[in-house]
This record gives C-alpha cells, structure tokens and sequence, in this order.
C-alpha cells in the first residue's frame, strides 16, 4: 500500500509541476509582447541598395501591431504578420519609412534606403 501510495503522490505533483510550468511558459510567451512592443523586420529591398527597376515591392514581417503605415499610407499584414506593398521609386535616392504602432501606444519605425539606377 505504501508503494501505490508513494506513486501517487509522486505522479500528482508531477502532473501539476506540469500546469504551472505550461501556465508560466505560456504567461512569458505573451508577457513578450508587452516588453518588446511592435516590430518591423524587411526583406526586400535590403537598406542602402540599389535596384534596376522603378517599381519593387516591400516585403517583410510585422509583429505584435494593430496599425502599419509606408509613407504615411496604410497598408494590410496577413495573419502571420506578413506585409507586401508595390512602390514607385523615383530616380536616384529613395527613402521608405515604415511605421508601426501597437495597442499600448508605442511606435516603432524603420527607414529603407533604397537607389534606384
């Protein structure tokens, strides 16, 4: 009896080690997006390089935002936080502002230098 016992007793603490560390694991993945606030990362084009046509388009991720503007525009991010927007680029030296805001208020940006020949 005191082996069954002893099992039981090991298997409920077990067990409920288990739930507090999925609730802590689960509170510090969406404690994240307090802490870190809105991000932007872009993929294409890269900052300062030079491209060979006038009309590209900005690819990239958002996370953790409720609103997204490039230069001053809106624009929409799917599910995963992907966004793609077609741009006009004028000769020489173009500057693409990305701004980002989330629902605590903050904001971020991130400028893409871009030349185009």
């Amino acid at each position: 009896m005191t082996d069954r016992h002893a099992t039981r007793k090991f298997l409920k603490i077990v067990i409920i080690s288990f739930v507090i560390l999925c609730i802590l694991g689960y509170t510090g993945y969406e404690i994240q997006k307090v802490i870190f606030g809105p991000r932007i990362t872009v993929s294409y084009p890269k900052n300062d390089s030079t491209v060979s046509d006038s009309y590209i388009e900005v690819t990239g991720m958002a996370k953790n935002i409720t609103s997204i503007s490039m230069d001053d525009r809106s624009i929409f991010v799917d599910q995963k936080g992907n966004f793609n927007e077609e741009i006009l680029l004028s000769p020489g030296y173009n500057a693409i502002t990305i701004k980002a805001s989330d629902k605590f208020g903050r904001n971020t940006d991130k400028v893409i230098e871009v030349i185009y020949k």
